[in-house]
């Protein structure tokens, strides 16, 4: 039996192996193939539930299974697998692509009576004849070809780049002498010491990965050290790569996908691709988008300005640097929030094991939401991976499973850096037997691995991570619409879809829920108010500094989507933003761009301003949790009840802004989130 031919439960990821892909894919192909000619002939009636019966049927099965290939090449990859997913992805591809173009069946669609569909199907129908258009749907003759080629292309390209960006942060390792180490934390060190054994190596092997590569930059006091490492963390994949390294430049892809995006859009009749973008967004055009991001960067640029003050005068008055180097800022910004809020991020990440850190997520997420989350069994793809499921507690004697999730905490070889959250299955009332499909969750992080015995242990960072995720996992789970292109996240406009993840950020500095979330490795003890009344203080430290920056990426995102011509060089754009909004310069070789993965390899191509957009809804939102909370710094659960059914069940069954006024009672404002970051100044308010 071909382990992803099985769709009666959950994924058999223990038992899929590279040589079931390509015959599973073929034979699913196939009966997509059928089900589309099958729904398209003349005498199939017009009607939605039949078409779903047939074709979303087996499009689900297609799906689901390339689901699970997709996220093995992102969580295990191997020289084998990746072949094997490289030979299918054209073939996906073109399926697609076939698919979101074909006329019979967008004449199909175009002919489902409106008054035969129920709100959510209304929605799902919407967006179809949408995506129809945006898929190349009413394009003929040879520009139709020209569409198909380019959209097998850019899944080729887009593969490679992230191959690249792979390959070229695993292919790094320094082994460093003991003494090179100095103010480096005790466990980073091991860490490091453990894998050099593991190698049969001397020394302790640095690794560009985040759980390592972070802590050296912030605690090492070798400038060399940290030269060394931030040179070739920052030249990953590009030209400017060491030579054993230049085989993954991601140069060339770039270009081409830009190019490649330019044809897309021209063929739709879009001046260029960012345009084309934002047609499914909220947002109403790219202007609109870049007008947003250079008036955040103008309010936050005062603040940022006063932290790049305060960091040069500390480097040179305490530590001697009068000119630091880019490889310096993060250790003198670390030394700098020693010295005026008296912790460092290695004290606090004593308190925050993660078994502790999980227990206290799954009480603050039980207590709002009113659900119940179990450890539950599935087949997983590595020992470190967990299961869970969550429940809605009934008055009768067994409680109603509302959806699962895999959780997948460390960072490891061959498997894509970040942290992201992936769907496996969606809730749906199945039109072939009319059960109802629970949703199946991804959550997959790239903390620091347990060290000597001791449970794996998480930076503050790193727990707002874990919180943003599963903000992202709760929509998709506690969804009650069972539509399956409306339920979850499917269907929520992507400038929209931050919005429950960064909203669950803001439970991270909330001390009635740290309080039960914390324990500190050796004693037990929770994290001390005196601590976390430090750690609030410094919450906004730079964060001036930080939203340009985030805002340096987006401009550039949405400016290099925005241009008449496709860029060949990126780096004249990247200077001229860099020009207009940052205050700190990186040197002349960084090449930061060729591992941007989010926007050439991960969907948010002119969509990476999606996380400042979120944030305005996400901070407005959590402002109605601030505003109910009692004397003891405990939200109004009816806010949490409010919250699940204005955004979380509703998944994309309607616009975004109709959700957020359904919560709301209004349309967003900037207030929050600047008052959030410590950018308000006396008498300030503004309308988004």
């Amino acid at each position: 039996m071909n382990p992803l031919l099985c769709f009666d439960d959950l994924p058999l990821f223990d038992q899929i192996h590279p040589e079931h892909v390509e015959p599973a894919i073929a034979e699913l192909l196939d009966a997509a193939n059928a089900a589309l000619t099958h729904v398209t002939a003349p005498d199939f009636v017009a009607n939605w539930n039949a078409i779903a019966g047939v074709l979303d049927v087996a499009t689900e099965r297609l799906s689901r299974a390339w689901g699970a290939v997709n996220h093995l090449n992102s969580v295990a990859d191997t020289p084998e697998l990746r072949a094997a997913y490289n030979v299918a992805l054209p073939l996906i591809t073109e399926f697609y692509t076939r698919l979101g173009a074909d006329e019979r069946l967008y004449a199909k669609y175009k002919s489902i009576p409106c008054d035969t569909l129920n709100a959510e199907q209304t929605q799902a129908h919407k967006n179809a004849l949408r995506n129809f258009v945006l898929g190349g749907a009413d394009l003929l003759g040879d520009a139709r070809v020209h569409f198909a080629q380019i959209q097998e292309r850019q899944a080729a390209v887009s593969q490679k780049f992230s191959e690249n960006a792979l390959d070229a942060t695993d292919a790094f390792a320094y082994f460093a002498t003991l003494d090179e180490l100095a103010g480096v934390p005790d466990d980073i060190v091991q860490t490091a010491l453990n894998a050099a054994q593991a190698e049969g190596q001397e020394g302790y092997k640095l690794t560009l990965k985040m759980p390592c590569y972070l802590p050296l930059m912030q605690f090492a006091r070798s400038s060399s050290l940290r030269g060394k490492l931030y040179r070739a963390y920052v030249t990953r994949a590009s030209d400017q790569s060491a030579d054993n390294a230049r085989q993954f430049d991601n140069s060339a892809l770039i270009a081409e996908l830009l190019t490649l995006r330019q044809q897309e859009a021209t063929l739709l009749g879009h001046a260029n691709f960012a345009a084309l973008s934002v047609v499914p967004k909220m947002a109403e055009s790219a202007q609109q988008v870049i007008a947003f991001l250079r008036d955040l960067a103008h309010r936050a640029r005062p603040f940022a300005e006063k932290d790049l003050a305060d960091l040069r005068a500390f480097a040179a008055e305490q530590l001697g640097l009068p000119d630091p180097q880019p490889w310096d800022w993060p250790y003198v910004s670390e030394l700098l929030k020693e010295a005026r809020y008296a912790f460092n991020e290695q004290a606090v990440k004593q308190y925050f094991p993660l078994p502790k850190v999980l227990a206290g997520l799954f009480q603050i997420v039980e207590t709002l939401f009113d659900v119940q989350i179990q450890p539950d069994q599935a087949s997983v793809w590595h020992p470190d991976v967990r299961f869970f499921r969550i429940e809605r507690r009934t008055s009768q004697a067994l409680p109603i499973l509302l959806g699962q999730f895999y959780l997948d905490p460390g960072a490891r070889n061959g498997k894509r850096g970040g942290a992201w959250m992936d769907d496996v299955r969606a809730r749906w009332l199945r039109p072939d037997t009319g059960q109802l499909q629970t949703p199946v969750a991804h959550l997959v992080c790239n903390f620091a691995n347990p060290v000597e015995g001791r449970p794996a242990l998480l930076t503050h960072d790193d727990v707002t991570t874990l919180f943003h995720e599963f903000g992202h996992g709760l929509q998709h789970l506690l969804t009650q619409v069972n539509e399956r292109d409306v339920s979850g996240i499917s269907g929520v406009e992507w400038d929209a879809v931050e919005l429950p993840s960064q909203f669950m950020e803001n439970f991270c500095w909330e001390w009635s829920v740290l309080q039960n979330m914390t324990a500190h490795v050796d004693t037990g003890e929770a994290l001390p108010r005196d601590l976390f009344d430090k750690m609030l203080a410094a919450k906004n430290f730079q964060s001036g500094m930080q939203t340009l920056r985030q805002i340096e990426f987006s401009l550039f995102d949405m400016l290099l989507h925005s241009a008449e011509q496709p860029f060949t060089d990126l780096m004249p754009l990247l200077r001229q933003v860099r020009d207009e909004v940052a205050v700190l310069q990186p040197p002349e070789w960084a090449r930061t761009a060729h591992t941007f993965s989010h926007i050439f390899a991960g969907g948010y191509a002119a969509g990476y301003y999606s996380y400042k957009w979120a944030e305005v809804l996400s901070s407005d939102a959590y402002a109605a949790f601030e505003e109910s909370m009692d004397s003891t710094g405990l939200p109004n659960l009816q806010i949490g009840e409010k919250f699940r059914q204005s955004i979380l069940e509703t998944g994309g069954s309607r616009p975004a802004m109709d959700s957020f006024k359904a919560f709301r009672g209004r349309e967003p404002t900037l207030d929050a989130l600047l008052r959030h970051q410590g950018m308000t100044l006396a008498g300030e308010s503004a309308t988004c």
